[in-house]
């Protein structure tokens, strides 16, 4: 009897096992003028499907800085990972996604560069989206929104209540981040995703259909402003669920 009761307990044991090796969790990465609550929405549609997420919370300090929280989260994850970035997140996704434990990427309204290149680089590839022009500065070098611009530009889709919270929440960025290169680019080597905004204020569109195309993304494209994931987070839930799927 014991003997039965020992071989019960190594086969639950090995199955146990064996589902954590086959989960997948998710890592949502905000982007500049974002804080982790920009995917609220989304986290609860996840949630639902019993996927384990986790929501980073980026410094905004340097890509290095915000690469190694990303690593921190993904160190965390269960099992493989689907590693999520929205704007300056996509900047962050392609290198921290060289994680072996990441298993695809998911860029939402964000940038994708290749290796040797900075986000600054492919802003500039692109005649200059409407919204760049409500970026303000610090005395100390940090970007932000002020709240007519978060309105207009940023989540003009969004609701009123919304539009506000974002403005109160939004993470400024240090500038000088977005002329820091990456190494190597994780799309290279990973498949990925990728949620294009046609409504985008804050990104050129037609820059992110050239991305999604460069790095052979899956794509989907949204009416949607910058803050898809905020005012349509279920197409956006559903481009996750099929990167969680393969």
């Amino acid at each position: 009897m014991k003997a039965v009761f020992i071989a019960a307990a190594s086969l639950l044991a090995l199955s146990a096992g064996a589902f954590a090796e086959e989960q997948t969790s998710v890592v949502l990465v905000h982007g500049a003028f974002s804080d982790g609550s920009s995917w609220n929405k989304v986290i609860t549609r996840l949630q639902k499907n019993h996927t384990e997420v986790i929501a980073v919370q980026l410094p905004l300090t340097s890509l290095k800085d915000d690469v190694a929280a990303t690593q921190r989260a993904i160190a965390r994850a269960q099992g493989s990972v689907v590693l999520v970035g929205h704007s300056w997140g996509g900047t962050v996704i392609s290198e921290a996604g060289n994680d072996a434990r990441v298993k695809s990427l998911v860029y939402v309204a964000a940038f994708a560069p290749d290796s040797g290149q900075s986000t600054a680089d492919l802003a500039g590839s692109y005649p200059a989206p409407p919204g760049s022009a409500g970026i303000a500065k610090t005395a100390d070098g940090y970007l932000y929104l002020p709240a007519k611009a978060v309105s207009t530009d940023f989540a003009p889709d969004a609701k009123t209540d919304e539009q506000q919270t974002i403005a109160a929440t939004q993470g400024p960025i240090k500038a000088d981040a977005f002329g820091e290169k990456v190494a190597h680019a994780a799309w290279h080597d990973k498949p990925s995703w990728f949620v294009v905004s046609r409504n985008d204020r804050m990104i050129n569109p037609e820059l992110e259909r050239a991305m999604a195309k460069r790095i052979n993304a899956k794509t989907t494209e949204v009416s949607a402003s910058h803050v898809s994931m905020v005012s349509q987070p279920d197409a956006v839930t559903r481009t996750i669920e099929q990167a969680v799927r393969q």
